[in-house]
């Protein structure tokens, strides 16, 4: 089953949601800050994908952190600011059971779903 994170609110989000059902495809969505998200679940995100791929650096949530949290920005540290603040990872991002994709493409995840029979 294919998974879509984000919030409800976010026009990228918003996209993908369209996207997906314009193609037929079923997901669940799952709200960041409506459903929560783990710690094991980070850790996971953060291990397949690292910080640089998993936050986003253009967001007001990264831009609200302290300049010391920013500048020693980390897997770790990703952990516990994404914990408190998961309005940082960058949305959506997409599981599809063998692998997980950060933002939104149509191009992209056309190319995704071609590769991958669901």
């Amino acid at each position: 089953m294919i998974t879509l994170y984000g919030i409800s609110n976010c026009d990228t989000v918003k996209k993908a949601r369209r996207w997906l059902e314009q193609q037929d495809l079923e997901y669940r969505f799952h709200d960041l800050r409506e459903d929560g998200i783990s710690a094991e679940q980070v850790r996971a995100w953060l291990a397949e994908l690292g910080w640089e791929t998993l936050v986003n650096k253009r967001s007001t949530s990264w831009k609200a952190l302290p300049a010391a949290t920013r500048e020693a920005m980390d897997d770790t540290t990703a952990l516990a600011a994404i914990l408190e603040h998961p309005t940082l990872i960058k949305r959506p991002l997409l599981d599809i059971g063998q692998e997980r994709h950060c933002g939104f493409s149509a191009r992209t995840w056309a190319t995704l779903f071609q590769r991958h029979t669901l």
